[in-house]
């Protein structure tokens, strides 16, 4: 929240208890059983996806400084537009490394890897499509604010 915007925070949380609950939710519908080793998982998972949703949001951030007067919606389907290959591609590669530890790993880190195959794709998806739209939600109503009073100090 310091370094980025109070909207940008929210949508950050919100994310990452969509990766992780969701994560968690498809393991347990998979028969998996809850462990000490499916927990460190799920603290990997949330690291990889809070830094993902990171990624996005400084782009998007980046394009507010340069771009003022654009509406936040077109500010934020550029920022993601402009960081989606490398999200798929980054997402893509961990997928295939994490598949190589699920299919060679053996018994041992076979729950790990299986989290972290769900968590990875399900954090993929909620750094563009959860995080970004709640963004696009609580700052525009800052937006449209800061423009009132600036509006009304015109006056």
């Amino acid at each position: 929240m310091i370094r980025f915007e109070f909207s940008f925070a929210i949508g950050a949380i919100v994310a990452l208890v969509h990766d992780v609950v969701v994560s968690i939710g498809i393991f347990v519908l998979l028969g998996q059983e809850l462990s000490l080793v499916t927990v460190g998982a799920i603290l990997t998972l949330a690291g990889y996806s809070i830094n993902d949703t990171i990624i996005v949001f400084d782009r998007i951030r980046e394009q507010l400084k340069h771009d003022t007067r654009t509406p936040l919606n077109i500010v934020i389907n550029t920022a993601v537009n402009a960081t989606l290959s490398r999200t798929l591609l980054t997402s893509g590669t961990t997928l295939l490394a994490v598949m190589a530890l699920y299919v060679f790993g053996g018994l041992a880190i076979h729950e790990f890897a299986l989290m972290l195959l769900i968590g990875i794709a399900v954090g993929t998806y909620s750094s563009i499509f959860v995080a970004s739209p709640i963004v696009l939600l609580f700052g525009d109503r800052t937006r449209k604010s800061i423009q009132e009073s600036a509006a009304a100090a015109q006056v």
